[in-house]
């Protein structure tokens, strides 16, 4: 019998280890460049580590995707461990050179690894949106679907998981060049917070509020009016602002059907580009 299809993504998807563990979800890690040091996201640098040096700083790291021998590497090691499907998700292409590389490594193995199928997904979002997807793939493939069927599951997830966010500023989406179609919000006052999402793929503005509690409430309003009472997953995501999603996940509680809810921190790559203090979600409904 063959083994179940292996699901790879990379450290962005930001997933909390005991569930990487627990669904048997493997993870390439990002490179983040502080000036002569490359660090491996979430491999030679963690995360309190490094917000605590992100916030000290006026020079800002920069992040690189993995390149196709990070993924050759990656699909060979799972290829040898037995895996003869690989399902690999990845951040949106508009956004990471990732899932270039990774269609780049799986046709470099076509011809030395004929038996090995590796299907190639572009999340067209970030964060916990891929981390959901590589759940999800995790989950099917646990339950002996094969590898046709876990990317078809994901492929139906793509259009209707979103991400939304706030922080103090954009500077350091701005810095990092991230910044989408979210330009204009870079000048508001300093006592304005940016609402962001991603539609199709890019980084774009939906709104401003006037405090983090009115940001809140205008996220869960804009989930609301996209789900209604239907049943949702959500995961609460921010950059060492544990304390901020506690309050948008409390007023989530008393609005949305969350039949199931988690709370992660933002890998270092994509910290880099939210700066210390962004809080936010990632929700799909949970009936597709």
């Amino acid at each position: 019998m063959s083994k179940p299809v292996a699901v790879l993504t990379d450290s962005t998807a930001s997933i909390p280890e005991e569930l990487l563990e627990e669904l048997h979800i493997h993870t390439v890690a990002y490179y983040i460049h502080r000036g002569q040091e490359v660090l491996r996201d979430l491999v030679t640098i963690q995360r309190d580590e490094f917000l605590n040096w992100l916030a000290t700083t006026n020079a800002l790291p920069t992040t690189a995707s993995p390149g196709p021998g990070d993924y050759i590497e990656a699909y060979r090691d799972l290829a040898e461990s037995g895996a003869d499907e690989i399902i690999s998700i990845h951040m949106s292409s508009k956004a990471s050179g990732a899932y270039q590389a990774a269609c780049i490594a799986q046709s470099v193995l076509e011809e030395p690894l004929p038996d090995l199928r590796v299907e190639v997904i572009d999340t067209r979002n970030a964060a916990l949106c891929q981390g959901w997807m590589a759940i999800e793939a995790a989950r099917a493939a646990l339950s002996g679907l094969r590898l046709d069927d876990v990317a078809a599951k994901v492929r139906a997830m793509v259009p209707v998981t979103h991400l939304l966010q706030t922080a103090d500023t954009l500077k350091y989406l701005y810095m990092g060049g991230r910044i989408g179609r979210a330009k204009n919000l870079v000048g508001s006052l300093l006592n304005i917070k940016p609402l962001i999402g991603m539609e199709e793929g890019e980084i774009v503005p939906l709104g401003i509020a006037h405090s983090r509690a009115q940001a809140y409430q205008a996220m869960v309003d804009k989930v609301e009016q996209a789900v209604g009472k239907s049943k949702v997953k959500i995961a609460y995501v921010h950059a060492g602002a544990k304390q901020e999603v506690e309050k948008i996940k409390a007023i989530v509680e008393t609005r949305l059907n969350a039949v199931e809810s988690f709370i992660a921190e933002l890998s270092p790559a994509l910290a880099v580009h939210t700066g210390p203090g962004t809080a936010g979600l990632c929700y799909f409904p949970a009936e597709l």
